[in-house]
C-alpha cells in the first residue's frame, strides 16, 4: 500500500479521529502487525499537537500463555502501578487510540471460564477509575490488517495479497479518499440528520420483525436520543469521531424493556472465538434463553458475566447498503461487521445518549433506564429482510426500515 495513502489514513485518526488537543497526551493499543502504520500513527499524533505518544502492544499468543499459567487470583489482582497508571489517565485523560488487527481465532482453545473469573474480580477494582473518565476523553477504534485476519478473509490469496486486499477493504470503508476529512465532515452531517429525524419523532418502542423468525419489541427510555457519526467530551466539549468507520445511528433503550425473540445474521467474535448460527429469546428486557450452533456455552457465559449482561445496551441502526455491506465481506470483527448491519448490544448502555447528560452525574443516567455492565458485546440482526417500526408518543406507527433499509 503507498505511503502517501497510509499517512492520510494515520492524519485522519489523529485529527478527525481522536482530534488531537495541543498538549495531550495519546496512548495507542494495538497488537504486532504494521509497525511502520503504527509509525506512522505516532508521527502524526506528534504534528496534531501531541505531548507525548506511547505505544502499547499485545499479543494473543501471550495472552494465552498468561491465562495457562497464571492463577485466578493473580490474574485477577489490580497491582499498585494499575492503580496509580488508571489514576494517571483520570488526571490527564489522554487520547485513546486503539488498532485491532487481532486474528479472529486467536484465542481458541483459551480457558473461557478462568478468563471471566478473573475479569468479574478485577472489574469492580477498575470500574470506579472508567466511571469517572466516562465521556471526557477522546477515544478512537480503527483497523490494520494482521496476517491471520487476512487470511481468515481471503483463504485463496497468498499472505502478502491477502493483506493488501485487507488494506483495500479497510480503507475504501473507512473513507480514505483525496479528502478524508471532508469525507467525514459530510458523512458526520448525514449522520447526525438522520438521528435528528429519528428524535423528532418521540419513539416509545421499536419493533423488529424478519422473515428468519425474528420478532422483538424493545421499549425506550423518554430522555434518550439516537446519536451517530461523531461525538463531543462531556467538559471541553472537543468533537471525536470513536469509530472509523461507522455507519450507525444508535440509541440506549430502557432497562427491562426488551420481549421476543431475535436471530443473528453474522457470526460474533467474542473473546477471541465465533460464535455462529445463534438467537437471543428475551423477557421483561433479560436474555432468558440463548441458543447457537457453535459455542453456546461461550454465549451463556457471556451473558452471566454480571447481572447486566443479559440486559439490552444498545440499538442500532445500519442500512444493508452501507459501504460495508455492499463490500461483501464479512470482517468477523465487530468494528466492521457491526456497520454493515442493524445490530444489538448485550451489556452496558451509552450515558451520552440521555439528552443533557453533560450536567448529570453517571448514576443519575443510569436512574433513568441506562444499562451497567462489565460487557458491552454487539451482535448483527440486520438483514434484506428485517423490518423495523417505531411507535411514537402519540401512538402512531412509523416505518424505520423495510427490506433492511432507510424507509425515510
Amino acid at each position: 500500500m503507498k505511503q502517501t495513502i497510509l499517512r492520510k489514513y494515520a492524519r485522519l485518526i489523529a485529527r478527525v479521529g481522536v482530534n488531537i488537543q495541543k498538549g495531550q497526551d495519546v496512548i495507542i493499543g494495538c497488537d504486532l502487525d504494521q509497525p511502520k502504520f503504527v509509525a506512522l500513527l505516532v508521527d502524526e499524533c506528534y504534528k496534531a499537537g501531541a505531548r507525548k505518544v506511547k505505544v502499547e502492544f499485545d499479543y494473543q499468543p501471550l495472552e494465552k500463555l498468561h491465562v495457562r499459567h497464571q492463577s485466578v487470583t493473580t490474574m485477577a489482582k489490580v497491582e499498585d502501578w494499575e492503580k496509580a497508571r488508571l489514576q494517571h489517565y483520570v488526571d490527564t485523560l489522554p487520547c485513546l487510540i486503539y488498532l485491532a488487527s487481532e486474528d479472529p481465532d486467536g484465542l481458541k482453545g483459551i480457558n473461557q471460564k478462568k478468563m471471566a473469573k478473573a475479569s468479574q474480580k478485577r472489574y469492580p477494582i477498575v470500574k470506579p477509575y472508567w466511571d469517572t473518565m466516562e465521556n471526557k476523553y477522546q477515544w478512537c477504534i480503527a483497523a490494520v490488517p494482521g496476517a491471520a485476519w487476512a487470511k481468515k478473509l481471503f483463504p485463496e490469496l497468498p499472505k502478502g495479497r491477502a493483506i493488501e486486499k485487507l488494506w483495500e477493504a479497510i480503507l475504501f470503508t473507512s473513507r480514505v479518499t483525496e479528502d478524508p476529512v471532508a469525507a467525514w465532515e459530510a458523512h458526520d452531517k448525514d449522520l447526525h440528520d438522520r438521528c435528528a429525524y429519528l428524535n423528532g419523532l418521540g419513539i416509545t418502542e421499536l419493533r423488529y420483525k424478519g422473515d428468519n423468525g425474528t420478532d422483538l419489541t424493545v421499549g425506550m427510555i423518554p430522555e434518550a436520543e439516537f446519536k451517530g457519526g461523531g461525538d463531543r467530551t462531556k467538559d471541553r466539549g472537543v468533537f471525536f469521531n470513536p469509530n472509523i468507520p461507522t455507519e450507525e445511528c444508535f440509541i440506549s433503550p430502557m432497562r427491562g424493556k426488551a420481549e421476543g425473540i431475535v436471530y443473528a445474521t453474522m457470526p460474533l467474535s467474542y473473546q477471541g472465538q465465533l460464535i455462529e448460527n445463534f438467537s437471543v429469546r428475551f423477557e421483561k428486557g433479560k436474555a432468558v434463553e440463548v441458543k447457537a450452533e457453535k459455542n453456546q456455552a461461550l454465549l451463556e457465559q457471556m451473558i452471566s458475566m454480571d447481572e447486566g449482561a443479559a440486559y439490552l445496551g444498545e440499538c442500532a441502526l445500519v442500512p444493508v447498503n452501507s459501504p460495508i455491506a455492499e463490500s461483501g465481506i464479512l470482517f468477523y470483527e465487530t468494528l466492521f461487521d457491526e456497520n454493515a448491519a442493524c445490530h444489538l448490544a448485550l451489556g452496558a448502555g451509552f450515558a451520552d445518549t440521555i439528552k443533557g447528560f453533560e450536567n448529570m452525574t453517571l448514576d443519575e443516567c443510569r436512574a433513568l433506564g441506562i444499562n451497567e455492565s462489565m460487557e458491552h458485546v454487539d451482535f448483527m440482526i440486520g438483514y434484506e429482510g428485517l423490518d423495523i417500526d417505531a411507535v411514537t408518543r402519540e401512538g402512531k406507527t412509523v416505518p424505520i426500515f423495510r427490506r433492511g433499509k432507510w424507509a425515510f
